[in-house]
């Protein structure tokens, strides 16, 4: 059985983080499993980043980007800031000719996204972005099945991303203002995850959609004047057909984490609910079975993240550490499979867009593909005509 883990003989990176929250703790643990040097931590404020280099064993705190990025030693950078800062944040670390992994959104417009995937691709550098359930073993399964044909053909898709964390009035978080957060919050934040998800087990895009959104709490403790949406409601349409919806809250109570899709198929359906990673539940017409995660028995490309041995859990971390070891493995020539890079931060952005503008319109929104080709060739083709 294959791990992704990267191998001893590989170049050991020299790693730094920007950001010391729960993401950073995430992310610095998945670097350390994949065996990187952590070599600093740099925060909103010296004292800030020297607590959080503590607490995360990292060897030492910077007192700002531009320090990490003055530091000759350091291959790739982790951005974990609020989502507001990414895009100038994740831009300078590519200009300095690092490799970056940058939390999502990757940015909070289109055009800052789409500019940092040009740059990405034009540079060289491995740039990423942890859509991280993409790594569950048992995701690799669903999208084996659907992609060998023992699904059949995929007819209609739901899912679900339900939180409660924002559940009270009182509930606050700095996510909820647009000014820190973007414009759209329970979408951008946890929508586009279910959305990547969804996308990469159908290999297939969303041809169109109608969105619904609401604000429940215009006020929270601190925060006033909130425009980002606690709630979304999508009707969706592949190019390849399959017909979907989706419903995304953060208000809704008893569900923490609560990621699950359903593919109905001409042959079966698959169920994944991420709080339950170890097992897919295959349903077929005459029967259904709960197939549950063991590397002698699944599809390679599932196998081959089932890090530990049948009845010994994996869940989230073990799924981050799988993105971050696919990123440093790619970072020293090693080919991997189903990587999530700039180029998906920017279908994301995208995929915002169309949510919020068909809220706004009442219409229905085709996602602006356009936006997905270089800028180059659409300069080309307009001189063209």
């Amino acid at each position: 059985m294959t791990t992704n883990v990267v191998t001893p003989d590989a170049k050991t990176l020299r790693v730094a983080f920007l950001g010391g929250g729960f993401m950073a703790e995430v992310h610095s643990r998945a670097a350390r499993a994949a065996g990187a040097t952590l070599v600093g931590l740099a925060s909103s404020s010296k004292d800030s980043a020297e607590r959080a280099s503590r607490r995360y064993g990292i060897q030492r705190s910077y007192g700002s980007l531009a320090e990490i990025l003055d530091d000759a030693s350091i291959d790739l950078v982790h951005i974990c800031t609020p989502n507001t800062t990414h895009a100038k944040y994740a831009e300078a670390v590519l200009a300095a000719g690092k490799h970056v992994i940058c939390e999502k959104p990757l940015a909070t417009s289109v055009d800052d996204a789409r500019t940092l995937a040009e740059c990405a691709e034009s540079s060289g550098l491995v740039a990423a972005v942890p859509f991280a359930y993409r790594f569950h073993p048992m995701v690799r399964e669903a999208r084996a099945r659907v992609r060998n044909g023992a699904s059949g053909r995929v007819l209609t898709v739901q899912g679900a991303y339900l939180q409660d964390w924002l559940l009270s009035s009182e509930d606050d978080d700095w996510r909820v203002d647009e000014k820190l957060g973007g414009p759209s919050r329970a979408f951008a934040d946890i929508g586009s995850h279910l959305c990547d998800l969804i996308e990469f087990i159908l290999d297939d895009q969303i041809l169109r959609l109608t969105a619904v959104t609401r604000t429940i709490f215009g006020d929270r403790a601190v925060t006033k004047s909130i425009i980002t949406e606690d709630i979304v409601s999508v009707l969706f349409e592949t190019h390849g057909g399959v017909v979907g919806t989706l419903m995304i809250s953060q208000l809704a109570p008893g569900r923490k984490n609560h990621l699950a899709i359903e593919l109905n198929g001409t042959i079966e359906s698959l169920v994944f609910n991420q709080e339950q990673p170890e097992n897919l539940w295959i349903g077929g017409r005459t029967g259904s079975q709960l197939l549950v995660r063991d590397g002698t028995t699944l599809d390679p490309s599932a196998a081959g993240y089932s890090v530990v041995p049948a009845g010994h859990p994996q869940g989230y971390q073990d799924a981050f550490n799988a993105f971050v070891a696919d990123t440093y493995k790619t970072v020293v020539g090693i080919a991997v499979e189903g990587l999530p890079t700039f180029r998906d931060g920017l279908r994301s952005a995208i995929l915002t867009q169309a949510i919020m503008e068909s809220n706004r319109t009442g219409d229905w929104v085709r996602p602006d593909l356009e936006k997905m080709k270089p800028a180059s060739l659409i300069r080309s083709v307009a001189a063209a005509l």
